[in-house]
């Protein structure tokens, strides 16, 4: 296999990318497929790159440098269309989105995947495009827990049809657990154990239950997020002095009526405080779910920046934050995009999930993300923790940047182990 992407018998290389965001509404998980499908170019500069997706003139528009897979069309390798149409799309989908009940109760029904212990969730047909790829990703994600059983089985099945062609398989940026479902954690250790490198984006929890689901320990690094290279591409040469505020209520997130009463109180009164502006950062377009639960909370405040609009890209909610002093938020991929720049932040949970996914990124960046639990004293310890960033903002900047670039690098050389899963293989696999 030549480092250009072109097989030894001819024809490019061809990698399958599982994303877990077939939507394109969730612009951390976009960050992370950007920075995927540019250090796979940067290897392979002829490779030919699907990603699985329900949207294919979006991820055109989105990701020009890859190709879609539509599941909807047999996910087979097709010709790339034309970025003007995809752009087209792009703008019409901002342009009439919004919440969509339906989009609503389909993603809770999938998540779950069914009546808890009904077994694996019904899965769609497997892509086409696999039979003829070189590599198989399953790229970064939360989805390898009991909150998303649907996606989670769906990563499993792929990965071991890839498996039984005799097809590398790599999982890159990945979170895991909690996982407790007793068909998941069967299905999870058939399966991961023939995964040829696991990359997870924490050690808190990840290679303890990869351990216990029978995963080699030489197969598994803590690489940190794949979103920390696009945040850390847009760091601002000035320290910020707004206050970036998100919050999001789902079914795996919900938050108190009475908590979101306190927490834009408290938001408003820090900003008050500081003189700063209250600025909203919507990272998922899910039914609006950031911009629904969000945009009240600036109510009264006074003085507020625009949200971006829903065409808005992960760049630009990136550079948003960028002008932040410090940003408080319950979607963690705001999080990242904010230590990644040297911003501090504030993690808001109220779920086992989210308590992993926070703890998990403090413990990758250090000092710079405060954890506060929703269901604590919330005007005391937000007040608290929101205080304490602000006033050592300057001193956390630098420090929490090196991490960044700690873990691009730790990143970029599991990537170089996946890397040789390929080069290694294609004279096994007579390509």
């Amino acid at each position: 296999m030549s480092d250009s992407g072109v097989r030894p018998g001819g024809g490019d290389i061809r990698i399958v990318v599982e994303n877990g965001e077939y939507w394109l509404r969730n612009r951390g998980d976009i960050a992370m497929m950007a920075v995927t499908v540019a250090r796979l170019r940067e290897r392979w500069p002829g490779a030919r790159i699907g990603m699985l997706t329900d949207q294919p003139r979006i991820l055109r528009a989105l990701l020009p440098e890859a190709e879609p897979l539509c599941l909807g069309a047999g996910g087979a390798w097709e010709q790339p269309g034309g970025r003007l149409a995809a752009v087209a799309a792009l703008r019409w989908r901002a342009a009439t989105d919004g919440p969509k009940s339906r989009v609503r109760a389909f993603r809770a029904r999938v998540r779950g995947g069914g009546d808890e212990g009904a077994g694996e969730p019904e899965q769609p047909p497997l892509p086409a495009a696999v039979a003829e790829a070189d590599l198989v990703i399953a790229q970064g994600g939360g989805y390898m827990t009991d909150v998303d059983r649907y996606q989670a089985h769906r990563t499993l099945t792929l990965l071991e049809h890839a498996q039984s062609l005799g097809i590398p398989t790599a999982m890159i940026g990945q979170g895991f657990g909690p996982m407790e479902d007793p068909g998941l954690l069967e299905r999870a250790a058939k399966v991961l154990p023939g995964v040829g490198v696991i990359a997870l984006r924490e050690g808190r929890r990840g290679p303890q239950l990869l351990g216990e689901l029978g995963v080699a320990a030489e197969k598994v690094l803590v690489t940190g997020d794949d979103a920390v290279e696009l945040a850390y591409g847009l760091r601002p040469a000035e320290i910020g002095g707004d206050l970036g505020i998100c919050l999001r209520v789902a079914d795996y997130a919900r938050v108190a009526d009475r908590a979101r009463v306190v927490l834009g109180e408290v938001v408003r009164a820090r900003a008050a405080e500081f003189d700063a502006a209250l600025a909203p950062l919507i990272i998922s377009e899910y039914d609006s779910e950031d911009r629904r639960c969000t945009l009240p909370l600036l109510a009264g405040a006074g003085r507020t920046r625009a949200a971006v609009g829903r065409g808005g890209t992960a760049e630009d909610v990136a550079r948003q934050v960028g002008r932040c002093r410090v940003v408080v938020t319950s979607a963690y991929h705001l999080a990242v995009f904010a230590l990644s720049q040297g911003v501090p932040a504030v993690g808001l949970t109220a779920s086992r999930y989210y308590d992993d996914k926070f703890h998990g990124l403090a413990d990758m960046f250090g000092a710079g993300l405060r954890v506060v639990s929703l269901d604590d004293d919330l005007e005391h310890t937000l007040t608290a923790a929101v205080r304490e960033l602000w006033d050592d903002a300057p001193a956390l900047r630098d420090p929490l940047r090196q991490r960044a670039v700690e873990q691009m690098d730790l990143a970029r050389a599991g990537l170089d182990r996946v890397f040789r899963l390929v080069e290694g293989s294609a004279g096994d696999r007579g390509r």
